[in-house]
């Protein structure tokens, strides 16, 4: 579970900040709050909420969830070969291709039926 940032109290002079602890439907709800619900197709959003997940996870240290932040780092394609075009000049003559080319650059989600990649 993604951890939300709450609110910030100062205590003796030190910033504590409280988190809330969100699960997969309030990861998908935060984006309606913030009029972002056509942002990503549903797959992404799990495929989002996986990532920041694996990521907090991995990394030790509680993420804030920020939508705005999110909508402006990611970009969802259909295929890696459109995402690929629209970074590069080069002509890509399958998924693979662009795929490997995409990973070799930024950081790249993949699901099934389509592809995020991180902006860069």
């Amino acid at each position: 579970m993604v951890r939300l940032e709450y609110n910030q109290l100062y205590q003796n002079e030190r910033k504590i900040k409280m988190y809330q602890t969100i699960n997969f439907t309030r990861f998908v709800d935060a984006f309606s709050d913030h009029e972002r619900q056509d942002q990503f197709s549903y797959n992404a959003l799990e495929a989002l909420h996986d990532y920041y997940m694996e990521l907090e996870d991995d990394s030790g240290i509680a993420i804030e969830l920020d939508v705005i932040a999110i909508c402006c780092d990611w970009s969802e394609y259909d295929t890696a070969i459109k995402a690929a075009l629209d970074y590069s000049d080069e002509t890509f003559e399958d998924e693979t291709d662009a795929l490997e080319f995409l990973e070799g650059e930024t950081t790249v989600l993949t699901f099934s039926t389509g592809i995020l990649i991180m902006a860069y």
